[in-house]
C-alpha cells in the first residue's frame, strides 16, 4: 500500500494538485460576488484537475505517497469549499435540503478527522466507494444548485455514508497510514499479511 518511488517531488500530477488547491480562493471570490456562473466554471476546472492528476500519475508512473496525500489535501479543500460556497450562494436551497447537506458534509469530514486523530496525517485511501460518491455528489450538487433536480443529490448522500463508513473502518483496521487502499477488503488482507509477517 505504501508505494516507494524515485520520482521527483516536482512533477505534473503534483503540480495539477497544487493548481486545484489554488482554485479554492477563486471559488470563494465568485461565491462572495454572487457570480454563480463563474463559480460553476471554476468548479468544473477544479473537478477536471481532480481527474487529470490521477490519470497523469498512472500514465507517467509518477504515483508517490506524497502525490497521493497532496491529491487528498486538494480534494478535501475543494469539497469543503464547495460546501461553504453553497451556503453563500444558495441559502434557500441549503435550508430546504439541510439534513442531506449535513450528512454529506459529515461523510466527507468525519473519515478525515478520524484518520488525523489516529495517524496525525490526512488519509489517502482513494477507495472505489469514495470515487463513486464524489462523482455522484458533484453531479447531484450541480443539478441541485442549477435548479434542475434534487433527487440525484439525495441518492449521492446515501453513497457518501457508505463510503465514509468504509474509510473509517479502514482507519480502525490499519496499524499505520496506508496509501491507495481501494476497498476495506484490501485493508483486511494487508492487516492479515502484517500479522503473518510478525509470526
Amino acid at each position: 500500500m505504501m508505494q516507494s518511488s524515485n520520482n521527483p517531488i516536482v512533477n505534473a500530477p503534483n503540480g495539477i494538485s497544487l493548481i486545484r488547491i489554488c482554485l479554492a480562493p477563486l471559488l470563494f471570490y465568485f461565491a462572495l460576488a454572487q457570480q454563480s456562473g463563474w463559480f460553476f466554471i471554476v468548479l468544473t476546472a477544479a473537478i477536471f484537475t481532480d481527474v487529470l492528476d490521477g490519470f497523469l500519475a498512472r500514465i507517467f508512473n509518477q504515483i508517490t505517497p506524497l502525490g497521493s496525500r497532496l491529491e487528498s489535501w486538494g480534494d478535501f479543500i475543494i469539497y469543503s469549499t464547495m460546501a461553504i460556497c453553497a451556503w453563500i450562494l444558495w441559502p434557500d436551497v441549503i435550508r430546504r435540503e439541510f439534513p442531506y447537506f449535513i450528512v454529506a458534509t459529515l461523510s466527507f469530514t468525519l473519515p478525515v478527522l478520524v484518520g488525523f486523530i489516529k495517524f496525525h496525517t490526512i488519509i489517502s485511501y482513494h477507495t472505489w466507494s469514495v470515487k463513486i460518491a464524489v462523482a455522484l455528489t458533484v453531479l447531484g450538487y450541480i443539478l441541485l444548485f442549477t435548479g434542475l433536480f434534487d433527487w440525484p443529490f439525495r441518492i449521492a448522500v446515501m453513497v457518501c455514508v457508505y463510503a465514509a463508513i468504509e474509510e473509517i473502518t479502514i482507519t480502525l483496521l490499519s496499524q499505520q497510514p496506508l496509501v491507495d487502499v481501494r476497498t476495506v477488503w484490501q485493508a483486511l488482507k494487508f492487516r492479515q499479511r502484517q500479522k503473518t509477517d510478525h509470526v
